[in-house]
């Protein structure tokens, strides 16, 4: 039986990792400690979880006497993105399996620190990079290893995130850098990852150039420099495109806010001590960028150009990957219910470049990011499927070079000059393959 401790009791880690561990791999997988420095967060996961109701909880001073009462193997870390350091370092000094959600860290030089850490553990890092599970992903990496287009030369990515899901970042803890590193971190990592491992090619170097354009103190659409609001209580949010854009508006007095989706736990500051999910959008406060250009080096030659922008019409990623040999080429919508016009389906199209055209048809499966998340969730908790032609599972190094990708982004940005990856990772590191 694999005993499991939790720390950070997220919705992520309710919608990721508890509730499949209780109702599709309770046959060899036990929760047996939950940690969350919020009193209330315990409250709210035995009362969505019953089975829990006898389940130990602590504090994060406590990870120590957690593992010695729950004699844990595996510690899932789900918390705020700054506290992973925290938890990984502890759970591979007790020799422990630990699985983190991305991003791993918040900083290259904690993502060193995990590195050494696990060569000096009996332990393993695993980081739940869901994107690599999806089936276009991993048909596009099938393309890549069967040589359908040669050496791999350079991709184009770029990736449009709504203002749904865009605004709804600004309003959380992920605002500050410090608590998240920032989106070039927090989300962009997700798709640095996802390239590294298409490619199979070790960055280099990056250059970026980044912006704060549509939220924070000089947002255009902020109707007014108030500081300190939040959606729930603010008497101007019908002047406020974003909010309306997803809000009805009541006899003046009843808003339905969807910037964070209804079935979440985070609708509420009920469900939080001290803690506001609704802040306002254009808080002075907000100290992260919400646009980027970037270019990235490989060592074995390939290029990436990569954009993205949390505040447009619609969702998704439009990808080019090119060789010697040919090109992929694939678009992505992303939440179709929230695109206000008729969207195609998504196929795979490839280009020889002596030949014709090909249209790919993936098959899809059932669950979250195309059905990803239920294969990644069946590696982490039955043991990864023997039966995948190449791998797919993430580790510390994955993690750790993505970590400094974004770091570099936007240290880059802000001081205007490239950055090398060994130079953030610091070549004392010793990175291998």
């Amino acid at each position: 039986m694999n005993r499991i401790i939790i720390c950070g009791l997220s919705n992520r880690a309710m919608g990721m990792f508890i509730d499949p561990i209780l109702t599709s791999f309770s046959h060899n997988n036990q929760i047996v400690g939950l940690l969350d420095p919020d009193s209330r967060r315990f409250e709210l996961t035995k009362e969505s979880f019953p089975q829990l109701h006898s389940i130990p909880t602590y504090s994060p001073e406590q990870f120590q006497q957690m593992v010695e009462e729950t004699h844990p193997d595996t510690v899932i870390v789900a918390s705020r993105d700054n506290t992973h350091i925290d938890y990984i370092l502890k759970g591979l000094e007790n020799h422990l399996t630990v699985i983190t959600e991305k991003p791993m860290v918040t900083t290259a030089n904690d993502a060193r620190r995990v590195m050494e850490a696990e060569k000096n553990s009996n332990g393993k890092v695993i980081v739940t990079f869901n994107y690599r599970y999806n089936p276009f992903h991993r048909k596009i990496k099938e393309m890549i290893l069967d040589g359908k287009i040669g050496r791999v030369t350079s991709v184009d990515l770029n990736w449009y995130v709504d203002t749904y899901h865009g605004a709804s970042y600004f309003k959380r803890w992920n605002r500050n850098r410090e608590s998240s590193g920032g989106l070039s971190i927090h989300k962009s990592t997700h798709h640095f990852d996802l390239v590294n491992w298409w490619i199979d090619q070790k960055p280099e170097q990056v250059f970026a150039f980044g912006a704060l354009n549509y939220y924070g103190k000089n947002g255009e659409l902020n109707p007014s420099p108030t500081d300190h609001r939040f959606c729930s209580t603010c008497d101007e949010k019908y002047q406020c495109q974003y909010y309306m854009r997803w809000s009805n508006r009541r006899n003046n007095i009843s808003v339905k806010d969807d910037h964070i989706k209804a079935d979440s736990i985070e609708k509420s500051a009920q469900n939080y001590t001290d803690y506001r999910p609704d802040s306002c959008i254009f808080d002075h406060e907000i100290d992260i960028e919400d646009t980027y250009a970037v270019t990235v080096k490989y060592e074995q030659g390939a290029f990436l150009n990569y954009s993205v922008n949390f505040s447009l019409p619609y969702e998704g990623y439009r990808l080019a990957i090119n060789g010697t040999k040919g090109r992929i080429e694939t678009q992505e919508f992303d939440e179709p219910s929230r695109v206000p016009f008729p969207i195609p389906e998504q196929t795979i199209e490839y280009y020889p470049l002596f030949g014709s055209k090909e249209v790919i048809h993936v098959l899809l499966n059932e669950g979250g990011h195309g059905g990803g998340d239920p294969l990644l969730q069946e590696d982490l908790f039955l043991g990864v499927d023997p039966t995948r032609p190449f791998p797919i599972l993430a580790g510390a190094e994955a993690g750790a070079y993505s970590i400094a990708m974004g770091e570099g982004v936007w240290r880059s940005s802000k001081e205007n000059r490239p950055f090398r990856i060994d130079e953030l990772l610091r070549e004392s590191s010793h990175v291998s393959s």
